[in-house]
Formats: C-alpha cells, structure tokens, sequence
C-alpha cells in the first residue's frame, strides 16, 4: 500500500502544482505583472512549491536526510536529465540576464550553502548543521534575488502594460484554481514524506538514498513537464528559466524555510553531493556560454551525466 500511496501523493504534487502556476500566472496577468517576473518568480516557486512542502514537512518530522536529499538530488535532476532532455528535443537559447545573473546566482547560493552546513571543518564543533542563523542567511539572499526580479519588472513595465488579458481569465477561478493547487501540494506531500520513509526502512535504504532519489525525482516532475512542454513549443527561456529559477528557490527559500522551522543536521555524505551540484551549475555555465545556447549533444551529455549519478549513489548507499 505504501508504493500506491507514494504514487497518489506524487500525482497530487503534480496536479497541485500544476494549478498553483497556472492560477497565480492568471492573477498576475490580471494584476499586469511581467511575464519575465512570472517565469522567475510565479512559475519557479510553483514547480519548487513540491520540494518546498516535502522538505519542510520531513524538517518537523526530524528527517533531516530527506529534507537536504530532497533539495539537493532535484537540483541535480534539474540541471542534468530535465536540462538535457529539454535541449535534446530542441536546443535551448540562453537570455544574457541569464548568463551574466541568474546563473552565477544560483553558482552562489550553492557555494553559499556548502559553506554554511561546514560547521566541523570551519567552526570546529561537534556536528555540522543548518541552523536557523543560516536559514536565515539563505532567506536574505532570496530577498537579494527578489529585488532584482523586482527591477527587471520594472524595467519591462511598458510592454507588459500592451499586453491584453484573455477574456477567459478572471478572478475567481484563479483564486480557486491556488487554494486546490496548495491543498493537493500538502496533501501530497505529507504522502510522499511518510510513505517515503516507510519504504526506505522496507528496503533497507537510507533516507539520504531516498531523498536524492525517489523524492527528488518525484518533487521535481512538475520541472520536468514544464521544460519539455516549453521546449516541445520551442520557448526555450521558459524552459531554462524556469529550471535556473527553481533551483534558486529550492536552495534559498526550501532550505532556509525549513531551517527556520527546525535546525537540519547534515549526513556527511551530503558533501560529495553538494560538491557534484556546485560542479554541473559550472558547466551548465559553461555550457550556456557557447553560442549562448545548450544543443543536443550537450544535452545528451548532461542526461548520461544524471544516469552515471544515480548507479553512484545506489551503490554507495
């Protein structure tokens, strides 16, 4: 029963995620909001809306593994086999704000994380933990991240104020469509969360193996569909936007929420996890400088990358 119920609360995750981004992007049309604004902010904190609910959870409960795991195994997928099987189905063009930003952005929250969760190697104490003087270090970058989505906005003010709303748009349904999608994202998440865990103890795994596995990969499904979708419609700014967007959002809001809530402890092998996602948003970078696009065969890189990752960490656990 356990399986079933992990797949019924993935399915809510998704769904519920689903509404969430589609009835706050109506609202900020309505409110004309611009669509960049949108993509960083509405759309990257819906598709991390998953991750954000399942670590927080897994927090109070005093899983600590799955909560990190969880974070850190998504942003792994998303860098690797959601990027690279989006610019596989077709290459992906790269905004300069991203490259030059965003990008080196998310290279900094990361590196900023590593850092804080060293408490052994840098303070000398007993336990390496994200406390909640760290979380809230994390939040303040995210309000770092804010104000300067806040400044593109107002830089795209005047194209935004042209744009018409459709007429199917409108107000109540938009607020119905939030208040379902946050319901099926607690929902599902507290199934994920507890059926998870029940599963990991059946077979013996660990709940670090769980959260950068199953978890990570069923939380980071609505990044996934999102990507192909937008990549499938050739809008490859969306696609990479959104995956560079909520990879921010699930390190600095996630994690820095979750810490605030109940302090983390961090399972030593998190590190080598870590140090693997501080390296692929390098060579995401790297890879976004070339012709300021990501093409098929970098892609097809990126996806053995992923599947050379998860034989890693089955058989280390």
């Amino acid at each position: 029963m356990a399986y079933i119920f992990l797949i019924i609360g993935f399915g809510l995750l998704i769904k519920g995620a689903d509404l969430f981004v589609k009835g706050s992007s109506n609202i900020a049309r309505l409110l004309r909001v611009s669509p960049i604004v949108i993509g960083l902010t509405i759309v990257a904190f819906g598709t991390s809306a998953p991750e954000a609910t399942v670590s927080i959870i897994a927090g109070i409960k005093g899983s600590s593994d799955v909560s990190l795991g969880n974070v850190i195994g998504s942003n792994i997928f998303n860098f690797t086999l959601v990027v690279g099987l989006a610019a596989f189905l077709h290459p992906l063009s790269v905004e300069s704000n991203t490259i030059k930003k965003e990008i080196p952005f998310t290279l900094l929250s990361s590196t900023v994380l590593f850092v804080l969760i060293s408490d052994i190697y840098l303070q000398g104490i007993n336990e390496n933990t994200l406390s909640r003087a760290d979380g809230l270090i994390l939040l303040l970058l995210l309000s770092i991240f804010l104000y300067y989505v806040f400044e593109v906005a107002m830089k795209n003010r005047q194209n935004t104020e042209q744009t018409e709303i459709p007429k199917d748009i409108k107000w109540g349904s938009s607020t119905l469509f939030i208040v379902l999608g946050l319901v099926g994202i607690i929902f599902g998440g507290q199934m994920v969360v507890n059926n998870g865990t029940k599963i990991a103890i059946s077979l013996g795994m660990s709940e670090t193996l769980v959260g950068l596995t199953i978890i990570a990969i069923g939380t980071s499904l609505p990044e996934l569909v999102t990507s192909i979708t937008a990549a499938l419609k050739k809008e490859s700014e969306i696609a990479l936007g959104n995956i560079v967007g909520s990879t921010i959002f699930n390190i600095l809001f996630v994690l820095g929420s979750s810490s605030i809530i109940a302090p983390l402890p961090v399972n030593d092998k998190v590190f080598i996890d870590m140090i693997i996602m501080i390296v692929l948003t390098a060579v995401l970078f790297i890879f976004s400088r070339t012709r300021y696009r990501i093409g098929k065969i970098e892609g097809l890189i990126l996806v053995f990358v992923y599947i050379f990752y998860l034989g890693y960490i089955i058989l280390r656990n």
